[in-house]
């Protein structure tokens, strides 16, 4: 089936990793995954293990963005496919940069949905879920920080994503602790009372519901 026939394909961050990778060079998935790890691509995406990579590639394939170029025969040693990107694979990965590069809309982490239910746990038992997360954040940007001040050789060009982790980690942190801090003193709080109250207030009876 063509590409064309599959509609716009879907981007994906570990396929754009994975076709910046093939446009650098052909290569083989064991190869890629050491690549990976060597420029720390694996801090920014969800490489699980090598099972990921083949079917992110296995799906680079069947929308002709990938090829198999070749494979490698050492004795002794399963067979290993090098893939290699196709030019509709240069234009897709170019495509889905700009896209995400430019692109706010349909990003949904997880914590924001949570944080919109903070109020499905009792304020003390919130306050101790956020001190959990507050403090693995101190952890990652400790971590970025030392990225940044362990590798001052290298350009700034390729230190772009621990910039931007350590200003996103820092802000988000910062944040969480004011509201933990609020939950502590107790200028932030609620109770079921207060809840039902609120509900209420925000959802007012509708007058044209028919009486059951």
């Amino acid at each position: 089936m063509a590409m064309a026939d599959l509609g716009a394909p879907k981007r994906s961050s570990l396929g754009l990793i994975v076709l910046w990778m093939l446009w650098e060079e052909p290569t083989h998935v064991y190869r890629m995954q050491k690549l990976i790890e060597q420029q720390g691509k694996d801090r920014v995406v969800n490489v699980r293990g090598r099972g990921s990579l083949y079917q992110t590639i296995d799906r680079l394939v069947r929308l002709g963005l990938v090829e198999v170029h070749e494979t490698v025969r050492v004795e002794g040693r399963p067979d290993r496919i090098v893939y290699a990107i196709t030019d509709s694979g240069r234009r897709v990965a170019r495509e889905w940069l700009r896209e995400m590069l430019s692109s706010t809309g349909g990003e949904f982490p997880e914590f924001i949905a949570a944080v919109s239910l903070l109020f499905g746990l009792e304020p003390d038992d919130a306050r101790t879920q956020l001190e959990l997360r507050a403090e693995k954040l101190a952890a990652e940007l400790a971590d970025t920080e030392a990225q940044l001040r362990d590798y001052p050789w290298l350009p700034r060009l390729f230190l772009l994503e621990e910039e931007y982790r350590r200003s996103v980690t820092a802000a988000e942190l910062s944040w969480i602790r004011g509201v933990v801090e609020d939950l502590r003193e107790g200028r932030l709080t609620w109770s079921e009372e207060w809840l039902l109250e609120a509900f209420t207030s925000f959802h007012p009876p509708d007058d044209n519901e028919e009486d059951s």
